[in-house]
Parts: C-alpha cells; sequence; structure tokens
C-alpha cells in the first residue's frame, strides 16, 4: 500500500529524467556549447518535461582523470527515454559521449586497468544469440562496442576482479514460461508467500545466484546453488573471495532478513555467514586492505522495517573463525538515515550520504575513532558517491533551481565537472524555494518546502499541497519538476515532510507506525494553517495532491477536512481492506495492521476515507497505473465510483501499461497538464485558466 523510500527516490529520479537532446553523430565528439541566446525568460511548463535530461551512474576511471555517467533523454519519435554513456574529465573541461544506440546503455563500469568501459544493454548482437541484458565492451580509446556474454538468464548485477581477468554476475534463473510455439503464455502458478511485485509482475520460484565470468576465455564458473537470492556481490582487494547479501532464513517471503556472507571466489566453496542481525544487513564494500567490511545495517530487528533507517557499520573478516563477529555501528548516534557507503582510497575513511531535514549531504567517518564530519553544507541534494583513487569524491547534487550535474568534491569543496542542464534552465524562469516550519495541533514542530511562483502576483495566492509519498522518504531542496511547474502555473506549492518521512530522526518516522491517516492529516493541516496566517495562500484556493502515499493521503485529508477546493490524487488506496493479497505489502500488512480477520477494527479505522466517502466534499481527480502491483487501480477506482455515486465531481485517468512510477514521457506531460486544468478548475474559477504551451 504505501511505497519504500527506496521506490520513492526511484520514482523522483524517473520523473526528472526525461528530455530531448541532439547527441553527437560520433561517439567520440565533445558536448556542444549551448544554443540558447534568448534573454526572454518564461515560467516552466508541463512540455518542458520532454527537454529535461537525467543524469546517473558517476563511476571514476582507476587513474583518476575521467568520470563515466549515463544521461538518458526523451526520444519523442518513440516516447520513451534513452540512457546513453558519457564520460567527463575530472577537470570538467571535456565531455565525450560514448554510446548512441536506440537500445540504451547503463551500469559503466571500468576494467581495473582503465583501458575499457563495460555496460549493460538489450541492443542485439550476432544473430542467434541471446537477447535481454547483456554485457558489453568498449576501449575508452573508441571503436565498435563488443558483446562479452551470451547468458539465457536475467542478468541483473556484475562486478570487476581487481585483476581485470574476471567478472562476478548475479543471474536469474531463465524463465521458460513462455517458450510455447503459439507464443500464448504458460498459466502463472503460484505457491510462494509474497507472490507479486510491481514491475515484475507475479512471482515465480527462479532464484538469483552468483557467478564468476572469465574474461579471455569467457566461460562461467557457478559459485552459489539452490533455492536463495544472492546480490551485491563485491570482491576482495586479493580477489580470493566475494561478500553478497543474502536471506537465508526458512521462509524468506515472510521477512525483511538479510546478513552478508563471504565466499571464496572458486566453484564448490561454501559461503560463511558474517553477519547475523535480525533485521537488514546488506550493501557491503571491503575496505583497501581486505579487512573489515563496511555496509548498512537497519535500525529496527522486527520483520518489516519500512520506518526505519540504515545505519553504517564495519566488520572485521577473519577467516580464522567461524563465529560471527561484532560490527561496529559508526552512526547509530546521529539518529539519520545513511546510505551510499564507500571507503576512501586511502582506507582511513569512509564515505557516506546523510538525509538530514530538508537536505541530503555528505559526510565523512574517520575508521580509527569513529568522528563524522559533513563535508558539504547548505540547501542541496547530494545523490551517488564513488571515491577517486587519486583522492577525494564524485557525486550528483540537485539544488532548487538546477537539476542533477556531476561534481567533484575535493576538500569540502564543490566543484562542477557537467554542464548538461544548462540548455534546459536557460530559457526558464523557475520558482524560489523556502523552508518555513510550523506546529500541529497536537504540538508537532514539522518541516515544509514553499516554492513560490516566479513573479506572481502580490497578496494571497492559490495553494497547492503537493505530498510526498512513501511515507518515508522526505521532501528536500534538490530540483523538483512537478512542484517546480505547478509553481510555474500560478500557484504557491508545498511540500510537507509530515511525521512519517525520514531526516527528523527514528522517533519521527515511527511516530504513524499502525495508524495512517493520524498524525500525517495534523501536520498538513498545521502546515497550510501556517501559510493561511503568513497571508501566504487563499484560504478559499487551496488545492492538494500527491502521488502513492500522497494520494493516500490526499484522501485522508479530505475525507477530514472540507477546506481543499480541488484535489488529484494519485495511484493512492483508501479501503485499504481490500489491499491485502491484491498489492505487495502483505509482510508490512501482518506485521503492522495484524490479520484482517483477527484485527477487522484496525483494519476499518485506517480505512477511513471510503467507509466516510460522504464527508468528503472536495472535487477529486483520481489517476492510477494499469500495471501497478505496488498499489492497484483499484484503489483509486473505489474512490473514483464512491464520489460518482455521491454527485461530487470527479474524474478517473488510468495510464495504459505503466507501473507505479509512471515512465513513458507523454504520460508525465500529460499528468501534469491534467494537474493543472483540474486546480485552474476549481482555485481559478474568477481568473484566467488559460495556459500557454501545455
Amino acid at each position: 500500500m504505501t511505497t519504500p523510500a527506496t521506490f520513492l527516490s526511484a520514482l523522483l529520479l524517473a520523473s526528472t529524467a526525461l528530455a530531448q537532446s541532439t547527441p553527437p553523430t560520433s561517439a567520440t565528439s565533445t558536448r556542444p556549447a549551448s544554443a540558447t541566446t534568448t534573454t526572454t525568460k518564461r515560467p516552466i511548463r508541463p512540455a518542458d518535461v520532454m527537454r529535461l535530461q537525467s543524469v546517473a551512474d558517476p563511476q571514476v576511471s582507476p587513474d583518476g582523470k575521467w568520470v563515466a555517467f549515463v544521461q538518458s533523454g526523451v526520444d519523442a519519435s518513440k516516447d520513451k527515454r534513452n540512457p546513453d554513456i558519457w564520460m567527463v574529465s575530472w577537470d570538467g573541461k571535456e565531455s565525450v559521449q560514448l554510446t548512441n544506440s536506440p537500445d540504451g546503455e547503463s551500469t559503466p563500469r571500468w576494467s581495473p586497468d582503465g583501458k575499457y568501459l563495460s555496460f549493460l544493454s538489450g541492443r542485439s548482437g550476432a544473430p542467434g544469440t541471446a537477447t535481454g541484458a547483456q554485457l558489453w565492451l568498449m576501449d575508452r580509446r573508441g571503436g565498435e562496442a563488443k558483446k562479452l556474454t551470451d547468458l539465457k538468464g536475467d542478468l541483473e548485477e556484475y562486478e570487476w576482479s581487481p585483476s581485470g581477468r574476471k567478472i562476478a554476475l548475479v543471474i536469474q534463473d531463465k524463465d521458460y514460461s513462455d517458450s510455447a510455439k503459439t507464443k500464448i503464455r504458460t498459466p502463472y502458478v503460484m505457491d510462494r508467500h509474497q507472490f507479486k511485485a510491481d514491475m515484475k509482475g507475479y512471482l515465480d520460484r527462479r532464484p538469483m545466484h552468483l557467478y564468476v565470468f572469465d574474461v579471455a576465455t569467457k566461460t562461467l564458473d557457478t559459485l552459489t546453488k539452490g533455492v536463495y537470492d544472492e546480490t551485491a556481490p563485491a570482491w576482495s582487494p586479493d580477489e580470493t573471495q566475494l561478500a553478497f547479501t543474502s536471506n537465508r532464513s526458512t521462509d524468506p517471503d515472510k521477512n525483511e532478513n538479510t546478513d552478508v556472507y563471504v565466499i571464496a571466489a572458486r566453484s564448490g566453496a561454501q559461503p560463511r555467514q558474517l553477519t547475523n542481525w535480525p533485521g537488514r544487513d546488506g550493501g557491503a564494500v571491503w575496505s583497501p586492505d581486505g579487512k573489515q567490511l563496511a555496509y548498512l545495517r537497519s535500525t529496527a530487528s522486527t520483520n518489516f522495517i519500512m520506518y526505519d533507517q540504515p545505519v553504517l557499520a564495519l566488520v572485521a573478516v577473519d577467516g580464522s573463525t567461524t563465529t560471527v563477529p561484532q560490527p561496529r555501528l559508526l552512526s547509530l548516534p546521529l539518529d539519520r538515515p545513511i546510505r551510499n557507503a564507500r571507503w576512501s582510497a586511502d582506507g582511513q575513511m569512509v564515505g557516506i550520504l546523510v538525509d538530514d531535514d530538508r537536505r541530503t549531504h555528505v559526510a565523512e567517518y574517520r575508521v580509527a575513532d569513529g568522528k563524522m564530519t559533513y563535508l558539504t553544507t547548505g540547501d542541496r541534494a547530494f545523490a551517488d558517491l564513488e571515491p577517486n583513487p587519486k583522492g577525494g569524491w564524485v557525486t550528483l547534487m540537485s539544488e532548487p533551481q538546477l537539476p542533477t550535474e556531476v561534481y567533484a568534491l575535493e576538500s569540502g569543496t564543490t566543484r562542477r565537472l557537467t554542464t548538461v542542464q544548462n540548455d534546459f534552465v536557460a530559457p526558464l524562469l523557475l520558482s524560489t524555494v523556502t523552508g518555513y516550519t510550523s506546529r500541529s495541533k497536537d504540538g508537532a514542530q514539522v518541516s515544509s518546502l514553499l516554492f513560490m511562483p516566479p513573479n506572481g502576483p502580490a497578496g494571497k495566492l492559490p495553494a497547492i499541497f503537493y505530498i510526498h509519498g512513501g511515507p518515508v522518504s522526505q521532501d528536500t531542496y534538490g530540483f523538483d519538476l512537478t512542484r517546480q511547474v505547478l509553481a510555474g502555473g500560478g500557484y504557491a506549492v508545498v511540500g510537507v515532510n509530515y511525521r512519517g518521512s525520514n531526516g527528523r530522526g527514528i522517533d519521527y518516522t515511527k511516530a504513524i507506525y499502525g495508524d495512517w491517516g493520524n498524525k500525517e492529516v495534523l501536520d498538513i493541516l498545521g502546515a497550510a494553517d501556517a501559510l493561511v496566517q503568513k497571508g501566504t495562500a487563499d484560504p478559499a484556493r487551496l488545492g492538494i495532491g500527491g502521488w502513492s502515499y500522497g494520494g493516500i493521503l490526499t484522501n485522508y485529508v479530505i475525507a477530514s477536512d472540507t477546506r481543499f477546493k480541488a484535489a488529484a490524487s494519485g495511484a493512492g488506496s483508501s479501503l485499504q481492506l481490500t489491499m491485502y493479497g491484491s498489492d505487495q505489502y502483505v509482510n508490512q500488512y501482518e506485521n503492522e495492521l495484524g490479520l484482517p480477520w483477527k484485527n477487522l477494527d484496525k483494519w476499518l479505522k485506517v480505512s477511513y476515507p471510503f467507509l466516510k466517502a460522504d464527508r468528503i466534499k472536495t472535487p477529486t481527480m483520481f489517476m492510477a497505473s494499469e500495471k501497478d502491483f505496488n498499489v492497484p487501480v483499484a484503489g483509486s477506482e473505489q474512490m473514483y465510483q464512491a464520489l460518482q455515486t455521491l454527485g461530487i465531481p470527479t474524474q478517473l485517468i488510468i495510464y495504459p501499461n505503466q507501473f507505479h512510477g509512471i515512465t513513458t514521457p507523454s504520460y508525465q506531460q500529460d499528468r501534469l497538464v491534467r494537474y493543472l486544468s483540474w486546480f485552474d478548475q476549481y482555485l481559478k474559477s474568477n481568473l484566467s485558466t488559460t495556459q500557454t504551451g501545455r
């Protein structure tokens, strides 16, 4: 029902990652300079989603002189985004496009000698070879990429060995269900407790295992077997071992446990368990001397740990004992979620990203004494972190008026390496973004972000409260396309980090456990009261909307209070009782709410937007994705039907063949157009509703 923070991060990236570009025809051409010369700026419009580029996955070359990354733009003729591999020099003076195929490329990784770049692509190879994502190899000096693997299963992850002679692969067994000559798929047969997941669909029991690929001979050795999945492989510096993550409990479907294991990098070796926390351990990375692993451990040890924040842990890798060693929990006193743990090149520091009250910053922990130092400051949001072998870090960063770019981070100073977004922002008059705090009815202090319309009129403005999903995520000072577009339409736009959000400590996040639609509603109403009292928002022209848990909270709010004159609820649900068995959150339901047949009162309590739909007076547009297994389309259909029956103005929009996150560019634009049209109809009835260029 609700959306994990990790998914929300992916969703926000997807929603800001679509654009059009005109790449150079030569793979070795440098990026063309900006051709925009106009000095007349305009507000951002929904159509600008087609121009916006995404930047992701920066990787530093072994000599520290280049950074490879993925840049994605929109192919308007095919209505899809197309990722390509680029690289930029460490001094930022030269940028080179390396791939340019209609199939797209992702996951660039340098060979340890720095001579080659590998990547994943579904581009076709020789006739008769396997399809799906395969591993390709490109000489960084130029020339065509060569297909390295011909795998029958699904390639999920890969990692070069330190010598460059081998590559660790994570491969899911081949799916033979569609092998019939008639092209008619065989029936889905499920016998798992967790039998569905968004994007993956119905789940079978095909495991993901570790393999070692020999680059010279192109032979594949099986490293692990059995019924369990193995992910996140990491080579030891001496190339003798691999660390990986796995859930090897009796029934992995019924818990959130994962642990870190190590295994000798040879066929027939048996894995050794290195952690035994009942919660979640994973994502291990080796120290340069091979003596320790840094990894992330959950704070909670309970079965369902959505309301949690990862902790940086260090554990010694001692092969002389069979006992599980005790880890050092470096960031536990910080009481903030951390991620992207990476060792510095000299092994003295572990770099991390820290989510802290509307900001995400880079920090380092000194291994010797556990002291933490922030390397960045200000109203910004960093994402991704990789060390430069020569010292310093490469990272991604965005600001309220600048989408994501690649940055070098040296001695506490950030230096921008890419100029991907220059053409996008050049003609735009973007919203200014400021933070403010409010106090809820029960005394809770809540942090929010306010987007003011560029060149907006003086006085009280129509305001839209656009609520983030998760619930365990946060609105940050990073670039936000949706709120910028709404502000460009003449609205004051607010993002509220209600209780349940992260970045404010574990108690703040856990405050809504088993109590949905209560404290979050108080926080949103308190944020609205504060904006009205400041004279910024017109109390007669308030709107609310959101996607995923933001859509769910929209339903809760309009069933609790009639002050909002228009609402747009996306990928939401209200009759939560019907979500059991129809979405992917069976573990959350059984642990947080209990079994429906034993805890019916609690289930009915959190279903109040549907059961008390006759209290809703707000005209509401409901939106959903046809193939969403995260929050199934029924959640929006039920509320739409209820409001139709009650005679409340309503509309239902369903996007064909989309999962929880809308990824088709034209649908992304359409959603923004519909937001503005719906809010204009009810919040600007006495004003002009004409919006140019939608």
